[in-house]
């Protein structure tokens, strides 16, 4: 697999962006329809997350194939990683740049059901820290959280 590069987020790389998120999504949940809430994506992306968080893009070939979003508290809300991509090296590529901006420490919630992304962390060095219950979605979370 070709190399990838990381940069800073520009505002042409919204749609990418978008669609990213929807296809990752959608491959890890089958189930729900994630082209129907592109449109509440993009308003959160652009109200929420765009003007509070550093966004890192990963690129390959010209072409974002993932990104991570980390705010100002170390927030890390946004990891992902298209769907081909999945088992690279890509991920743990993110989580460290995430890491190098909130070196003190990052807390993020994950899926209780999304067993392969609770393991990523683990590896990543992310223990547990609790539970919760996601706003939007109504799904159990775990909080896990990074330490410097």
């Amino acid at each position: 697999m070709a190399e990838f590069t990381l940069r800073p987020y520009r505002t042409g790389d919204e749609d990418a962006s978008i669609e990213l998120w929807r296809q990752t999504w959608q491959q890890a949940y089958p189930s729900i329809d994630f082209a129907a809430r592109v449109a509440w994506w993009r308003e959160r992306w652009r109200n929420e997350l765009v003007p509070k968080a550093t966004i890192i893009v990963a690129e390959q070939a010209d072409e974002p194939i993932g990104f991570v979003t980390v705010d100002g508290s170390g927030y890390l809300d946004q990891l992902v990683v298209r769907p081909d991509h999945w088992g690279s090296k890509l991920a743990g590529a993110l989580v460290d740049e995430a890491k190098r901006l909130s070196p003190d420490s990052i807390t993020l919630r994950v899926n209780k059901d999304n067993a392969r992304a609770i393991r990523f962390y683990e590896r990543s060095g992310f223990v547990h820290a609790g539970e919760d219950v996601n706003p939007t979605s109504g799904r159990p979370v775990l909080k896990m959280v990074w330490r410097g």
